[in-house]
């Protein structure tokens, strides 16, 4: 156990600071501070609200992660933080902190990719990933199929949204319900005292010539918008249990619908999902049934550990150091829009690859010859 690499995670990518300590796959603390409150107000996350939120939240949210986890800065072999994808101006006040801890505890620093990150968190609830495994990724924004041979280093798109994420889609109509934001939970919430099968909703890119993987939710939304405008205007009361819960199963009817098709064309026996929808309910129980019904083992983390966290960022560090990856240099810097073919960012060839632990004066020296050079 001690000889497992104990690893800090720093998550800033939208609008929760999140901060994990993991030693090897054990999760030793997950500390979250979210701004989803001050952004409830304009019905969505606003990128310099967060970025004020994370700076404000960083320093007390790693100290009590530290306290939770009963360890040390000193005693950490690495730090991780989620260098893209993401709002561009929160994952600034991410990598800037990661880089300061790093450079003055004189420790090994990870950029790591945000998604590759949700894959990996599965670890510290199931252990080891399967490899190769098939990873269904939904949230606020992405909704992605990848293919994953090696988490570190081989994560390969399979399809992805074309244009809604599966997450918007609920916050969007949540708010044309006025049911408030996020919509994720709370139509989850309402659909259980629904009927799925009352409201035909349209399935986007379900046609025997539609791309096999790739996702489309937005006609999905106008035409819910649409069966709730006319019922307005026509003065007749909206079900809005029924709609919730027919819009819902449109979802996850496609979702797991394509991503079962992705892992039998691949011939790849499990699946895991992630991302802040990974917590509905009625996606989780869907998938179930179809991965049983198909022969495919389905992975998925507790609901906490499926929205954005620390957690996830820490356990693909754990792996980054475990395997002996290279260490990002001290000019890693954010990058909105990191491809997931990316699981991290490595330094360029003149930075060090990982030792275990890098001493303080190497990583000064490091810092000076970039500075100067």
């Amino acid at each position: 156990m001690a000889d497992e690499p104990l690893v800090l995670g720093i998550e800033t990518s939208c609008d929760e600071t999140g901060v994990g300590i993991v030693r090897g796959s054990t999760l030793l603390a997950d500390a979250v501070a979210s701004s989803v409150d001050e952004h409830a107000r304009f019905g969505g996350v606003v990128p310099e609200v967060a970025s004020r939120a994370h700076l404000e939240a960083m320093v007390p949210t790693i100290e009590r992660a530290l306290k939770d986890a009963g360890v040390s800065a000193r005693d950490l072999d690495g730090i991780a933080v989620t260098a893209g994808p993401g709002l561009a101006g929160a994952l600034l006040v991410g990598v800037s902190a990661a880089k300061a801890y790093a450079y003055a505890l004189g420790k090994p620093l990870y950029g790591v990719n945000h998604l590759a990150s949700h894959i990996c968190v599965d670890q510290l609830e199931h252990g080891p990933l399967p490899e190769p495994t098939m990873a269904l990724l939904v949230s606020g924004g992405h909704s992605s199929l990848l293919l994953s041979t090696d988490i570190t280093s081989d994560v390969r798109p399979m399809g992805a949204t074309i244009d809604d994420a599966a997450g918007e889609a609920f916050d969007k109509i949540a708010r044309v319900l006025d049911l408030g934001f996020p919509g994720g939970p709370v139509i989850d919430r309402y659909a259980r005292e629904g009927d799925p099968e009352a409201i035909a909703f349209p399935r986007g890119l379900t046609g025997p010539r539609d791309p096999a993987y790739d996702f489309s939710f937005s006609g999905l939304k106008t035409a819910v918008a649409r069966w709730i405008e006319a019922k307005r205007a026509a003065g007749e009361d909206v079900p809005v249990r029924d709609v919730a819960a027919s819009f819902q199963e449109a979802v996850v009817d496609v979702l797991t619908r394509k991503a079962v098709r992705a892992c039998k064309d691949q011939g790849v026996d499990h699946l895991m999902i992630g991302g802040g929808v990974a917590a509905n309910s009625r996606l989780r129980v869907l998938a179930q049934e179809r991965c049983e019904a198909a022969g495919i083992r389905l992975r998925v983390p507790r609901p906490k550990l499926c929205t954005d966290n620390g957690a996830m960022v820490a356990a693909l560090g754990a792996e980054m150091v475990a395997r002996n990856r290279a260490a990002s240099g001290w000019d890693l810097s954010a990058d909105s829009s990191l491809p997931v073919t990316d699981p991290h960012v490595p330094g360029a060839p003149h930075s060090p690859t990982h030792s275990h632990p890098h001493t303080h004066d190497q990583v000064h020296e490091i810092s000076k010859e970039n500075l100067y050079s």
